[in-house]
């Protein structure tokens, strides 16, 4: 089977980190192809951002599909553009927000979401209410900018583990949630470290991709994600009519 990862923003580099954990827990059966958006943010920290990387995002999975990918997968946080993504392809698609906080609901009852900066911990807590875990989730912000992860020197890491440290004391966080694709391979060593399960967002994703291709199981094209429907766009989003994505 054939999984499209795409990374929404621009950064190749982090890509690369997002690619090396998706094919670190794909079956023997599994080809992953993980791909950068070819337009938008370099890093995606905020609405606006996510709002600018959704077209790339669009342009990635209709390609994917197109070259035979089974179901796909958007490595960010945010879930962007993920209703979207669904409307428009034939294929699951999943995003790693919901993906991981599905995971640690089965090995759980408190788990802690802990993402880069203030400006992205708002709307991961919107996602967390809107998956129906606001019960058994908190979300932290380490103080992080996104593309800070890809530099050793920055000290990203150290406060990662400062701020899961907290969630451990003061939240009794039970497991942890890694809020941004550019931590996935952080997950096994910051497990090993704190003793306790540490979930990545696209392993989980990875992996729950894999059982609904074998499952036979895609998204249902009655009610909110039937197809969009036929009419013209204008402007610089006029190859993103309805159909037209899909054909390119």
């Amino acid at each position: 089977m054939q999984i499209l990862v795409v990374n929404p923003n621009t950064t190749a580099s982090m890509t690369a980190t997002i690619g090396v954990a998706a094919r670190a827990v794909a079956g023997a059966w599994t080809e992953v192809v993980a791909v950068t958006s070819s337009m938008g943010p370099a890093s995606i920290e905020g609405y606006y951002d996510e709002a600018l990387a959704v077209p790339g995002l669009l342009m990635e999975i209709a390609a994917g599909e197109r070259r035979g990918a089974q179901a796909a997968i958007i490595a960010c946080f945010d879930d962007t553009g993920l209703d979207a993504a669904r409307a428009m392809a034939a294929i699951p698609v999943i995003g790693i927000c919901e993906a991981a906080l599905t995971m640690a609901s089965f090995i759980a009852q408190r788990f802690t979401v802990v993402t880069t900066t203030e400006r992205s911990r708002v709307p991961v807590e919107g996602l967390v209410q809107r998956y129906g875990m606001a019960g058994r989730a908190r979300v932290r912000a380490a103080d992080i900018p996104v593309l800070a992860l890809e530099d050793p020197a920055s000290g990203a890491v150290g406060k990662l583990r400062d701020e899961i440290a907290r969630a451990i004391d003061e939240d009794r966080a039970e497991a942890i949630v890694l809020g941004c694709a550019g931590m996935a391979d952080l997950a096994h060593r910051l497990q090993a470290e704190f003793d306790l399960p540490v979930i990545d967002g696209v392993g989980a994703a990875l992996k729950q991709a894999e059982a609904l291709i074998a499952l036979g199981l895609s998204t249902s094209k009655r009610g909110a994600y039937a197809r969009p429907l036929a009419k013209p766009y204008r402007g610089m989003l006029k190859s993103f009519s309805p159909g037209a994505v899909a054909a390119e």
